[in-house]
């Protein structure tokens, strides 16, 4: 069965960096479009990132420029990158695979398009 397992979150002040990884087994993971997310207290799951099976990547408007999203094959890994962290980063990042598609598509940012989840890690970011 597909199993997605987060780590790496912790505690950082603001300006610090953080990777996250995403161990997958249970499928072919080079396949998949896989995608991050993140959701803070109170608020709706929201897209950080994602990135076709292909290397192909996209990113919230929130993060670019500070977050990097890639994947090892070899390694069945997800990876995503974070640095210049702010505390509205803080939030549980949880990784995603969409099993439908090698290509995540336009709406790569809503989590109806990816059906399988981990259980998530939490980042928390203080100023």
């Amino acid at each position: 069965r597909v199993q997605l397992v987060e780590s790496g979150g912790g505690s950082v002040h603001t300006g610090g960096s953080l990777r996250l990884s995403c161990a997958a087994s249970g499928y072919t993971f080079s396949t998949y479009c896989m995608g991050w997310f993140r959701q803070a207290p109170g608020k709706e799951r929201e897209g950080v990132a994602a990135i076709d099976s292909d290397g192909s990547t996209s990113y919230a408007d929130s993060v670019k420029g500070r977050f990097t999203i890639s994947r090892d094959n070899a390694k069945n890994t997800l990876y995503l990158q974070m640095n210049s962290l702010k505390p509205e980063d803080t939030a549980m990042y949880y990784c995603a695979a969409d099993s439908t598609s090698p290509r995540c598509g336009g709406a790569w940012y809503r989590f109806e398009e990816y059906n399988y989840w981990g259980q998530g890690t939490q980042v928390t970011v203080s100023s």
